[in-house]
């Protein structure tokens, strides 16, 4: 854990979710320290919420939850990567599989 760089100013680190089994990203989350330990500990993903300011498990509320199988960081040690099993249907709160679904 001392080897992650969480940002200075909140404390927090960036998490990539990509599915393992087809290599889909999911969505992006942020995580302070108590969610990363908690995430390896419990192998199942936790974050920080930005706008509720608390630390919330991954499909609480929905049941889509994420079962972590790899976890990476990267080179810059300043953002990780989690390979998980999506448990459930989707992983976007607007009933979407991935939050990455809309064209630019």
């Amino acid at each position: 854990m001392s080897t992650l760089k969480f940002n200075n100013q909140d404390g927090l680190i960036p998490a990539v979710i990509q599915e393992e089994q087809t290599g889909d990203v999911l969505m992006l989350g942020y995580m302070n320290d108590t969610a990363v330990r908690k995430t390896l500990k419990e192998r199942i993903v936790y974050f920080w919420s930005r706008s509720r300011k608390k630390l919330w498990m991954k499909g609480e509320e929905s049941g889509n939850k994420l079962k972590v199988r790899k976890i990476f960081q990267d080179c810059d040690r300043d953002s990780i990567l989690i390979k998980v099993e999506l448990v459930g249907k989707n992983a976007c709160h607007t009933g979407n599989k991935s939050c990455f679904y809309k064209t630019i």
